[in-house]
């Protein structure tokens, strides 16, 4: 992971036309590592929604997903959204925006009868932070 001058790493982020897609995007297919760290995994579609500067994930069924323990495992992988390819890296979310990630969550997807196990602590406890890879 690249340095800062200060020695601290440099996250990677989206630019203001990739987050605007993002957002308005409903197809994101989530392909962390295999075990190899080279092949991809098995593409899985999952709601997204972008907060600030960031994308955002969380797997309906917590902790238990596979794609989700691929992704805290391996730490990196491959999105598609929008049509677009991106190599990106995976880490949990901080937990100071978990409350706008669920508001994100409600405004996208309210209409959904599966919004509201999206927002329980299994998944939300899970939330992911997806970066582009550096």
């Amino acid at each position: 992971m690249p340095l800062s001058p200060h020695g601290r790493p440099t996250i990677s982020t989206w630019d203001q036309a990739q987050l605007h897609t993002f957002a308005a995007a409903d197809d994101l297919h989530i392909s962390p590592f295999r075990e190899d760290g080279v092949t991809y995994g098995t593409p899985t579609w999952i709601w997204s929604v972008v907060v600030g500067n960031d994308l955002y994930v969380r797997p309906y069924n917590g902790p238990r997903s596979s794609w989700y323990q691929a992704a805290m495992t391996r730490k990196a992988g491959r999105i598609r959204i929008a049509d677009t390819e991106h190599e990106v890296t995976f880490t949990p979310a901080d937990d100071t925006v978990l409350d706008a990630v669920d508001d994100a969550y409600r405004v996208k997807y309210a209409p959904s009868p599966y919004l509201e196990p999206m927002l329980h602590s299994g998944s939300r406890s899970t939330t992911v932070r997806i970066a582009p890879a550096t």
